[in-house]
């Protein structure tokens, strides 16, 4: 079936598709113990090292509320533009399987803790005048709510593993209104709200580990109407081009579904993404809040929240990407998109910081972190950044001083990364300072002169190429040691 994509819009046959997206994301909150007990939350122990009797729901025992989960809540919902309700509460979800020790889950239906907020993000291509695009995208609540367990399934054995380490971390639920129109929107839109919940310390967003999670509900409508199509779920997706992925086979598989049998032929279900066969794959139909059986927590009660504990957290909100976005431009000469680039990434921006702290040029220290620093990091454990701060100032100030080229500075700052010696150290073993004392150069280039005659002669009769094999000699006869402004400039003033 031909398709003619443009934007959020697709076409199939002779119906012009829109494409709704809504998403619910899961942020594990930064505390260290759980939501309802004092067991550790951290990630990597043994299975089942972290539980006891409250968090694997063993009759007589009674859960207690985390407090520093409420104000990681509250924090992310007033970053996040939202309404904080001074009073809420929990409720038990109830549903039956194997990583839910208690056979319902502690949530908030009625009354969340926070509600009404949005995330403004960059969309489309640069006006005119500069400016981007800005999409708002609404937030219809976050709610605290308690993990499940993990399922784990032995390739090959037929049995299932549960691990109920996770059971009971703390989570945000964040849910969107369906205002995306393009997995590109949703990718973007996570991409901001994983950058607001790391600069507020709330999550630390890990996806690897499944600290940020998603649950995407996608439904298709033909252009000009109002009414939404019937929405799918898609489950638990964590790395942004997978998410991009599935949200553009499910739209396709929709539009199609749509074309070949009506509206009607598109099911509410819950579906997974197939990474191998890249498709979404049908898990089970959807279920409605009615078959969850929500009702109030008898064991816990309602959640107040005094005005001078919001105001503290209010007031304790650090500088969030925008915010430090437009510093950058104003303080460090940045383009847009490097002050966006730089900021996108809490770990990124204050390294920046850093850099640019030990007195290193703003704009050299952007261009080695943007351009140099990927190179290595992609292959560094959870994308730590390998090389210490004052390391890479050290690298960028001795290739502005001329002790090594800027060439030669890539391959010192890869062997940085891998032996953590300084850049001295690394450029005494190697013998890699550069040439910059006039005299040794002059006798470099008179060398070269004196072996390349008929080149001299070229330059002479204003050949261009000329010059540039001699600099070629020059550098080879260093072995790449020449500083090059001065070998040229030195050469030029033999020449003539």
């Amino acid at each position: 079936m031909k398709q003619k994509m443009k934007g959020s819009h697709a076409a199939d046959g002779n119906h012009l598709f829109e494409t709704v997206i809504g998403l619910e994301i899961h942020a594990e909150l930064n505390t260290k113990s759980k939501i309802f007990c004092s067991c550790s939350t951290r990630f990597g122990s043994r299975p089942n090292e972290n539980t006891c009797p409250v968090c694997m729901g063993l009759p007589g025992t009674l859960p207690v509320l985390n407090e520093e989960a409420v104000r990681l809540a509250a924090r992310a919902g007033i970053a996040l533009h939202c309404s904080v309700n001074r009073v809420s509460r929990f409720d038990r979800k109830n549903y039956f399987y194997p990583d839910l020790p208690k056979a319902y889950q502690i949530t908030q239906y009625d009354l969340p803790l926070c509600e009404s907020g949005y995330l403004d993000i960059e969309t489309g291509q640069d006006r005119p005048n500069g400016k981007r695009r800005i999409h708002r995208i609404g937030i219809s609540r976050i709610h605290l709510e308690e993990d499940a367990g993990k399922l784990i399934h032995p390739e090959g054995e037929p049995v299932t593993l549960l691990d109920y380490n996770r059971a009971g971390v703390p989570l945000i639920e964040i849910v969107t209104e369906p205002d995306m129109r393009s997995p590109e929107e949703a990718a973007a839109f996570l991409k901001a709200l994983k950058s607001i919940l790391e600069y507020t310390e709330v999550s630390d967003c890990r996806m690897e580990q499944g600290s940020l999670r998603c649950d995407v509900n996608l439904s298709v409508r033909e252009m000009g109407k109002t009414d939404f199509g019937t929405k799918v779920e898609i489950k638990n997706l964590n790395s942004f081009r997978e998410i991009q992925r599935a949200l553009a086979a499910e739209a396709e598989r929709q539009r199609e579904q749509y074309c070949s049998g009506g509206p009607d032929s598109i099911l509410p279900e819950t579906r997974r993404w197939d990474n191998g066969r890249g498709r979404t794959v049908s898990m089970r139909t959807k279920e409605g809040n009615q078959d969850y059986r929500y009702f109030p927590d008898p064991d816990l009660p309602p959640v107040f929240l005094d005005r001078s504990l919001l105001c503290l957290i209010r007031n304790g909100i650090p500088e969030l990407p925008e915010q430090k976005k437009e510093r950058f431009l104003r303080e460090y000469g940045l383009n847009p998109y490097e002050a966006g680039l730089l900021t996108g990434e809490k770990a990124l921006a204050d390294y920046y910081e850093e850099v640019v702290g030990f007195g290193v040029d703003s704009r050299e220290a952007a261009h080695w972190i943007l351009d140099e620093l990927p190179r290595i990091r992609k292959d560094a454990e959870n994308g730590e950044i390998p090389v210490k701060s004052h390391y890479l100032a050290d690298l960028i100030q001795k290739i502005g001083e001329g002790r090594i080229s800027r060439n030669t500075g890539k391959d010192v700052l890869m062997e940085m990364a891998v032996t953590r010696k300084t850049p001295g150290e690394i450029i005494r073993e190697k013998g890699l300072s550069q040439i910059s004392g006039p005299a040794e150069l002059q006798k470099i280039i008179r060398d070269v002169l004196s072996r390349n005659a008929d080149a001299v002669q070229d330059y002479k009769k204003g050949s261009a190429k000329a010059i540039g094999f001699l600099m070629g000699q020059v550098m080879k006869a260093s072995r790449g040691k020449a500083n090059p402004n001065l070998a040229r400039s030195l050469l030029e003033e033999l020449l003539s």
